[in-house]
Parts: structure tokens; sequence; C-alpha cells
């Protein structure tokens, strides 16, 4: 009998197409759910698709469950899926209605409410920084108080560090809070001090059966700060350094703690100078900014197949060694306005060509993309090499020697 998933948004974010692909060539149907008229998807989504239904207001979360549940109406659904963090909530409360397995609204809020995932986390004996849920200017400064400065601002049901803010004292505080009357809650918390890591893992009922580990450089904090960064995240090879321990024992502990079931998690989590391990948040969704790219550059693997023949059919088939680390630099042009000049790519090419995994650089002519927006900026380069010195050398000429810019 053949296997039916209903996936919302299946052309965006960028990774979804690899993922609405990899679900068809595991052999499954496809019903996708998007706000474009079905002529406007993507050949390569559009090729993969065997139904479609289009919803005026894809964000419209009420409306999207009640057109989607009555258009599936009689149909025979076993899977529905979004791995875009928006509309996760919406995608359970379809199978809630239409009495489909899977995680629940309620379970998947655990993971969507920052609040609530650091205090499930913390009641499993793992150290989380000191948080207060916040509603208002007044209890952001009552938190405030009882923390401490340095903290951290950020949406309660945020993703990645958009609306986030490193406060310093009172007066950045009086400073920042204009900038986020349009945010209902926020979790104030600890700042902590420290290197940044993801976990990211592929779990079957819980159990990771790939796991793999990014460092961010710098923290993202930082990256989105200061427009002159170029960022780098790291796939690490080798996870058996003994620094690496603590974060990875950590991550174990929180799946279980989240009662994680099958699909990707995405966990960030910080390392002190003292060695501990402190958890930040965690996602039942991929990562983001081309993290399942390096996942699969690092393994000789692909992923957005292996997630759809784990989550349908309940098996995995692509090996875990690992042979390569693999960093992605994210570029920011020099100017406003459109791509007029790139220097130093064709040398970079020269040095590193071998090496260089995939070369996403906006085109001369192409607008700038708000930096503010989307870490990916103005475009990406990857690259990956068995040796980690070789690696971080490659990826900072990346961002020292190639310069965009733009008029």
């Amino acid at each position: 009998m053949a296997v039916n998933v209903l996936f919302l948004s299946p052309s965006y974010p960028r990774e979804m197409p690899h993922f609405t692909r990899g679900l068809a060539e595991v052999g499954v149907r496809v019903w996708g759910v998007g706000d474009q008229p079905a002529h406007a998807l993507p050949e390569e989504v559009r090729r993969y698709l065997s139904d479609y239904l289009q919803v005026p207001r894809l964000l419209d979360e009420d409306d999207l469950v009640e057109r989607t549940s009555h258009w599936l109406r009689g149909r025979s659904v076993h899977h529905v899926e979004s791995l875009w963090e928006p509309l996760m909530v919406a995608a359970a409360r379809i199978r809630q209605q239409l009495q489909i397995p899977g995680m629940t609204p309620e379970h998947v809020m655990d993971f969507r409410d920052k609040q609530r995932m650091k205090e499930r986390v913390a009641s499993a004996g793992i150290r989380v920084p000191y948080a207060h849920r916040v509603r208002s200017t007044s209890e952001i400064r009552h938190a405030a108080e009882k923390i401490g400065y340095p903290l951290i601002l950020k949406p309660i049901a945020g993703a990645g560090s958009a609306d986030t803010y490193r406060i310093n004292s009172s007066q950045e505080l009086e400073q920042v809070l204009p900038r986020v009357q349009h945010i209902p809650e926020f979790s104030c918390e600890e700042f902590i001090d420290g290197r940044e890591f993801t976990f990211d893992a592929l779990c079957l009922e819980g159990e990771p059966l790939l796991v793999s580990v990014t460092e961010y450089l710098p923290r993202p904090l930082i990256m989105r700060t200061n427009e002159w960064i170029s960022p780098i995240q790291i796939t690490i090879r080798d996870l058996r350094q003994p620094h690496l321990a603590p974060g990875l024992q950590m991550g174990h502990q929180v799946l279980k703690a989240m009662q994680m079931q099958t699909g990707f998690v995405h966990m960030e989590w910080y390392l002190t100078s003292k060695s501990e391990a402190v958890f930040g948040e965690i996602a039942c969704r991929p990562g983001g900014a081309y993290i399942v790219d390096q996942m699969n550059f690092s393994n000789d693997i692909d992923l957005f197949r292996e997630w759809a023949r784990v989550r349908c059919h309940q098996t995995f088939h692509a090996p875990t060694e690992r042979p390569y680390n693999v960093a992605a630099i994210f570029k920011r042009a020099q100017g406003q306005g459109h791509i007029r000049a790139i220097h130093g790519l064709q040398q970079f090419r020269e040095q590193c060509g071998p090496w260089l995994c995939a070369d996403h650089l906006l085109p001369v002519g192409a607008p700038r993309r708000d930096w503010k927006q989307t870490l990916l900026s103005d475009g990406v380069l990857i690259v990956r090499h068995p040796d980690w010195d070789t690696t971080v050398r490659m990826a900072q000429m990346a961002a020292t020697q190639i310069q965009l810019f733009a008029a």
C-alpha cells in the first residue's frame, strides 16, 4: 500500500524542495500545501508532488488547519509533516484533528515555547540558563533585576537569533525596550559566556541514528549584530574529542527529557571555560542555514532522503563515518543596493578548489539581501577537508579574502 504524506510548505524555506524530493524518492505520494499557485511552484518541487492545495494565508494557522482538514476528508493520509518552525504546530493540529499518529500540538509546543522547554529540561537535572517568562516592560525590568547583567532577551517562540539581544546594563535595557514592543512574550535569561555548538540528530522513536555537532564562529548573537563579520559554522568530523563529551552526553539526556519521537532535532548548547555544558534550546526540526547540507557533505550522504525513509519506513540506509569537517562561510557585501563586484573568489578557487563543495554567492547584478533578516546574507561558500586545521584555514581565507561590493 502506498504511503501518503501531507507536506506543508514544500517550496519554502530553501531546504524544503530537497525534503519534498526525498519523500518522493523513498516511494511515497507527496501532497503539498502552500500559498503559491501550483503553476508558480519551482519545477524541482512540482515534479515530486502528487497533489497540491493552495491556501490564501499559509501563516493563518486556524484557516490553514480548517482548509487542509476539509481538503483531506475521505483521503487516506499516513503522515502530516512540516519542517518549517512557524508551521509545526499547525501540522500537529491537523494530525490531531484527523487522528493521524505523530507529535501532538502540546508536545510540539514544548519545543516551541522556550520557557516551557527550559523547565522541562531543567526538571531532568540538566543545566540551563536561569530564565523568566516576561510579557511586559515592567516584567522585563523585574526579571533583569533578579537575573543581573549581562542577560539575554529573546522571543519565547522565536527561531534563530532574530529579535534576540544581549543586554549589559539597565541603560542598554531601556534602549532595547522600544524595539521589542511587537513581541508578545520573551524569555529573559542568564547570559552564558562560552563557545556555542549544535547537537543535530536524526531520531527514530527517540533514538539518534546519526549525530552531528557544529560550532558557530563567532557566536550567533555576535554574527547578528556586526555586519562586517563573515559568519562561519563548522561541522566537526571527530566527535571523540574530550571537550565535546559533555555536550554530546547532554544532547542524549535532552532527547529523553523532551520525549523526542521520530525526526530531526536541532539543539544549541554552550561550553564554558570551566568545561561545563549548558543547554541553550532545542527544536524538533532540522537546523537551517545549510546545516543539513553540511551534514550531507561531512558524511557523503543524502539526509533529505534519509529523513523521509526514517519518517515513512522506519529504516535508515546511510553510513555515519564522517570523513570530513565541513565549513560554511556566509558573506555580506560592503555597501547597499546591487552586487557590483566580487574580489578574491577566483584566487580562492585556485587555492581551495578541490575542497570547495558549494558556491552560492549572489551574482553580480543581484540585489543585496537584508543581513539582519537572514544568516544566508549575500551568499555562502562551503568547503570540506579531513583535517580540522586545514578546514579552519580555508574558512578563514574565505571570510577575510573574498569581498563583495554593492552600490
